[in-house]
């Protein structure tokens, strides 16, 4: 489903997106209001969700949606100016986040990802974006983004280590080369570490590196 008060942006994305063959558009929405009555009525694996919209915006709807569909998986669209959004709907429960300007590639990219279960963290993308949001990552006032800062004391010094590095936007090949370890053990750690801090998914893990000052 395509979420966004702009009808150029989704018929651009539609495009893009129904040139595959394993990708089909089911549904588009103009505000959040709609996208959840649509939920009620259409059968929707992935959301691709704007943020500012009319009625009701992309954050609150995220947290709606994913409350009464625990399986769907949203995907925030934001920009530059609008930083701010992406610890809010990491916080609502965002599968992870997409810049407004990606390439048609990525976003195909990024829709079977989220579909498959695992989380969009563009490295490139989220290094630049968390640059500008760690002071709202860390700052007194933030809303907790994943698990409790308590949970940290639980792991060991190699999982703070991969942590660290995944708040880095280090992909799982970066951390295997980094560490000198194999990708399957990349994935334990990930594993133990989303269980301990009691994560949703690898987008709540850099919320949470930032928060434990583990990324500076």
């Amino acid at each position: 489903m395509l979420v966004d008060d702009q009808e150029l942006v989704r018929t651009g994305f539609a495009m893009v997106l129904d040139s595959c063959d394993d990708l089909t558009v089911v549904a588009q929405a103009g505000d959040g209001e709609e996208a959840l009555e649509l939920l009620g009525t259409t059968a929707v694996d992935v959301v691709l969700m704007d943020v500012r919209m009319p009625r009701l915006d992309g954050i609150e709807a995220t947290r709606r949606a994913v409350a009464a569909h625990p399986d769907l998986r949203v995907l925030v669209l934001t920009t530059f100016d609008l930083d701010e959004s992406v610890t809010a709907a990491i916080g609502a429960g965002a599968s992870g986040f997409l810049l407004k300007d990606v390439k048609p590639q990525g976003l195909i990219e990024a829709v079977r990802t989220v579909y498959r279960g695992d989380s969009v963290i563009d490295p490139v993308s989220t290094r630049r974006l968390l640059r500008a949001t760690a002071p709202l990552l860390t700052a007194p006032s933030a809303a907790p983004a994943a698990g409790r800062p308590a949970a940290l004391d639980e792991l060991t010094p190699r999982e703070r280590e991969v942590l660290g590095l995944v708040g880095q936007g280090r992909s799982n090949s970066e951390i295997c080369g980094d560490l000198f370890v194999s990708e399957a053990t990349v994935k334990t750690h990930i594993g133990h570490l989303l269980a301990k801090t009691e994560s949703r998914d690898r987008v709540q893990l850099v919320a949470l590196a930032f928060r434990a000052g583990l990324v500076s």
